[in-house]
């Protein structure tokens, strides 16, 4: 019986401890404070929504994808992998961050609209 313990607690540890690294992923290079995410996500989803929209109606928006985007990036001094990478980061390391940060993002669209 107390091997079975043993080799349970082996296991509940060795579980624990391949969970836990799989949330310890590297913090990028640059990392975007959770101000400038808001402000780079702010104009992000409004590209897409312009690029939507242009979908809609039948317009071409392959220039919008490439040039929309390089130009918001270009504005913040990032790029778009650097972007991606913060995304990622806050995804899988501090999702309770990204939730502000969404939040926030719809709260500033909301206010654009009004």
């Amino acid at each position: 019986m107390n091997g079975l313990k043993i080799v349970f607690f082996t296991f509940s540890l060795l579980f624990f401890f391949s969970c836990d690294s799989e949330n310890k992923r590297p913090v990028p290079t640059v990392l975007l404070t959770e101000p400038q995410m808001v402000n780079v996500m702010t104009d992000v989803q409004i590209m897409e929504a312009t690029i939507s929209y242009k979908k809609n109606v039948n317009q071409k928006t392959a220039y919008l994808k490439t040039q929309g985007f390089d130009t918001i990036f270009a504005h913040y001094g990032i790029t778009d992998s650097i972007f991606k990478e913060n995304v990622k980061y806050y995804n899988d390391v501090e999702p309770q961050t990204l939730i502000r940060i969404m939040d926030s993002v719809e709260v500033r669209l909301a206010r654009m609209k009004n």
